[in-house]
């Protein structure tokens, strides 16, 4: 044992975080990929443009591997999440805020500041890292990459090297390993390969990544791909289609069979940014009871923003061309109005148990969105929303929660806030995921509170914030919105106590139920279930 200090409180190893030889040369490995990257930021002119691209993101790949390869191969299956806090990259220090800083950094050149990265302006060609990434977006669909197409491939090349690491941290257990080759796939396959060659088959379709489902593609009903769709036949009216089908037809189906975790922890690519490349920062998510009360605000009041936005967006043109759009706008409005009025009955009417004092809120979240379709309705014109030109409002919406929260906010703060600050704070997506699976799914986690020694591996690692050792102290049955099911509450727990279950709804929300106490019958409890 060495004679500095050391702050581990393991008696076994207390040395144990140290990098080992092989692990620094994967990070070296790894550096020298960023480095080729920054380089053709930086605008030095690389002369085979394809070679280089392929050697930086190989050895990123690589070097993740070879890093995930010693850490977890040379030792035992199980529970791999000792020493999180002494690593200033996941606790917050210095590495930590460095890493949030340039992320962040990253972020803001990419939303509003494309230029720094090389791209050409009026059909001029790109130069600096754009330019590095044109052979392969050029193999791919035949034109020149775009700052979203880098990203595009960054985020995929994250989301398959740090999979892997995630499958070798978790081997232990079978549903980290099947979700994670899912996210990998989805990723891969119908974010970034299906796309590009959908444009190879017909150039006038609009980018559309299959996988995202309003209001997470709260761009996919403005006007622009409206007509695109329209305009591109068969193929982009399947594809209108199959987007509306997936609001109102595919997602309830699957979130009332498997709640939410069938979207945000199997398909989603935010979801699956968060789990693999966001792993580290899992611990760092707020678990007090005022994060709690701003998350639920916070959420529902993004859900209740989009909702508008998208009703206002839709009805500002749905008037400039009726031989084009069959639906009218006092229709559309008047649908929208009484799909809302429906959910808020039905919900009040069967469900008014379960959202206890939340009624009330929900309440003035309907009444809100009926107001505001009324001054939609009154206030506006062609060309303007609430008397502000409809453009502006527009650009607002996808500037606040297209850019800032989900990019800036939503990726960069991964080391400051942990993996989940987007889909915990701001994703419309989620919101709607979680009223459904709170009111009506299948899915719960239950609880084996005899077994639970209050460890607290559950509630710390929980990416959203939940305080799952309250729920298994306690025996009761975890059915909350914010939830995601990503299962790594029951993956760490060393006594088996949690498990992600599809049952019944009948006794799916039990809080009255304490099973350390006496005042339980288990044979009856038992019998009912």
């Amino acid at each position: 044992m060495s004679n500095k200090l050391n702050y581990s409180m393991s008696l076994a190893k207390p040395d144990a975080q140290d990098l080992s030889k092989k692990q620094k040369l994967a990070v070296g490995l790894g550096v020298v990929g960023l480095f080729i990257l920054v380089l053709a930021l930086f605008n030095l002119d690389l002369p085979n443009k394809g070679m280089f691209l392929s050697a930086s993101l190989l050895l990123i790949t690589v070097g993740t591997i070879i890093f995930a390869n010693d850490a977890y191969l040379t030792k035992l299956k199980g529970i791999k999440n000792d020493g999180v806090w002494f690593k200033s990259i996941s606790s917050r220090g210095t590495l930590g805020w460095i890493t949030g800083i340039v992320l962040t950094s990253f972020y803001v050149v990419l939303y509003f500041y494309e230029g720094l990265l090389g791209a050409g302006a009026n059909g001029a060609e790109n130069t600096g890292l754009i330019a590095l990434f044109d052979p392969l977006s050029k193999l791919l669909s035949g034109r020149p990459a775009s700052q979203w197409f880098v990203y595009g491939t960054l985020y995929t090349i994250a989301i398959l090297a740090f999979g892997y690491k995630f499958i070798l941290k978790y081997r232990h257990n079978r549903y980290e390993q099947i979700r994670t080759i899912s996210v990998m796939f989805f990723q891969l396959a119908f974010a970034f390969l299906i796309p590009e060659f959908m444009y190879v088959m017909n150039s006038d379709l609009p980018y559309y990544d299959l996988k995202n489902v309003w209001p997470l593609n709260y761009y996919n009903f403005e006007q622009y791909r409206i007509n695109s769709f329209i305009n591109a036949g068969t193929i982009g009216m399947a594809m209108l289609i199959f987007g509306i089908v997936s609001i109102f037809v595919i997602t309830p189906i699957l979130t009332f069979k498997f709640g939410k975790r069938w979207y945000c922890s199997w398909v989603c690519g935010c979801g699956g940014l968060a789990e693999t490349a966001g792993d580290s920062f899992r611990q760092l998510s707020d678990k007090s009871q005022s994060a709690w009360k701003i998350e639920r605000w916070v959420i529902h009041s993004v859900l209740v923003f989009v909702v508008l936005m998208t009703t206002a967006v839709i009805y500002t043109y749905l008037g400039y061309d009726p031989d084009k759009y069959w639906l009218t706008r006092d229709v559309f409005l008047f649908s929208v109005a009484g799909f809302l009025t429906l959910i808020f009955a039905l919900t009040m009417i069967f469900k008014r148990h379960e959202l206890g004092k939340d009624a009330k809120y929900g309440a003035i979240g309907y009444f809100v969105v009926i107001i505001a379709l009324i001054g939609i309705h009154v206030f506006s014109s062609e060309t303007k929303l609430f008397l502000f030109k409809a453009e502006t409002l527009r650009s607002t919406y996808g500037f606040l929660i297209g850019a800032i929260f989900s990019g800036v906010i939503g990726t960069g703060f991964y080391p400051i806030f942990g993996n989940r600050v987007w889909c915990r704070f701001g994703c419309p997506m989620a919101a709607i995921l979680g009223f459904q699976q709170r009111m009506f799914s299948k899915f719960r986690i239950t609880t084996n509170g005899g077994q639970c020694i209050s460890c607290g591996n559950c509630s710390t690692y929980c990416e959203m914030g939940i305080d799952v050792r309250a729920y298994a102290q306690k025996g009761e049955n975890i059915v909350r919105s914010s939830c995601v099911g990503c299962g790594i509450c029951s993956a760490v727990c060393p006594r088996g106590v949690l498990k992600l279950e599809n049952d019944s709804m009948k006794g799916r929300i039990n809080p009255t139920e304490v099973l350390l106490g006496n005042d339980v019958d288990l044979m009856d409890l038992v019998n009912q279930k």
